[in-house]
């Protein structure tokens, strides 16, 4: 199954706010996201390939919300080759 590394760098984490915002890198592609983990809802930016991110990127959020910290940085696997 083709596979490729995704590199997550979280940049602003507010607990009062509900939310958790950062960058993710996947092959030739880079986003921005915004995470309001209180209501579960992302937005990822820009829309070029948006559709290959949205949902592993999410999956990884609720998995791993509690362990992400500001400044960190995290890899996860796509099921997919970018």
């Amino acid at each position: 199954m083709p596979q490729t590394k995704a590199h997550l760098r979280v940049t602003t984490h507010s607990w009062p706010g509900g939310f958790l915002a950062g960058e993710v890198r996947a092959g030739n592609y880079e986003w921005q996201f915004h995470w309001n983990f209180r209501g579960g809802k992302l937005r990822v930016q820009p829309s070029l390939g948006r559709s290959l991110i949205f949902e592993p990127l999410g999956r990884f959020l609720e998995r791993s919300d509690y362990q992400l910290e500001p400044g960190g940085d995290y890899e996860f696997i796509l099921r997919s080759r970018l």
